[in-house]
């Protein structure tokens, strides 16, 4: 049990029987009455975000959470198989609760967010950006840098995004696995 005082970004609570993480607060000390916390708040599996507001005391039940890291080995029937680089022991993961899921690639190291207590995978992070080949693209040609016009793409992993007209295949980019945008080419 914590108090509502004590959280902060990414302090992870249990409430109504679902399990919250803290994305942003605010101690507030209004002009009457006692100060209170407003807390923003990410459902773990739903993703949805909340607002609410505590009273500074309140317990509140806290989650202890650790980030392991684990390599992707490949797609299966019911989700993605990770193993363990500490014990090698390896698990099957859902692809709703994967970050990204679309820009992972065989091999790539990812964080899995687990609650320590029942030992069940919250979620899984991929890093913010990733390194893909492009596998599929319209010729582009040397010169197009003066706009920013975009094409399609089609990355190693099998996602879609829009690339500058003078990016080729075969060659590598950078992509930021959150929304999906082209961050730059990568130099050989």
């Amino acid at each position: 049990m914590i108090n509502s005082q004590d959280i902060k970004k990414g302090t992870c609570i249990r409430m109504d029987g679902k399990l919250y993480f803290c994305i942003d607060f605010l101690h507030r000390k209004p002009g009457k009455g006692n100060t209170i916390m407003n807390v923003t708040l990410k459902d773990v599996v739903s993703g949805n975000v909340i607002e609410r507001r505590f009273n500074i005391g309140e317990r509140l039940e806290d989650v202890r959470v650790e980030r392991r890291s684990y390599q992707y080995l490949y797609a299966e029937d019911g989700g993605y198989v990770f193993m363990n680089n500490e014990n090698y022991e390896q698990i099957n993961i859902s692809g709703d609760l994967i970050n990204g899921v679309k820009f992972m690639k065989e091999g790539q190291n990812v964080e899995v967010v687990v609650d320590s207590s029942s030992e069940t995978v919250l979620y899984v992070d991929l890093p913010a950006k990733v390194h893909l080949a492009v596998t599929w693209t319209e010729p582009g040609i040397k010169g197009d840098t003066a706009t920013n016009t975009l094409k399609p793409a089609k990355l190693e992993s099998g996602a879609e995004v829009r690339i500058p007209l003078f990016i080729n295949e075969g060659d590598v980019v950078e992509v930021d696995t959150r929304d999906g945008s082209y961050l730059g080419r990568v130099k050989a």
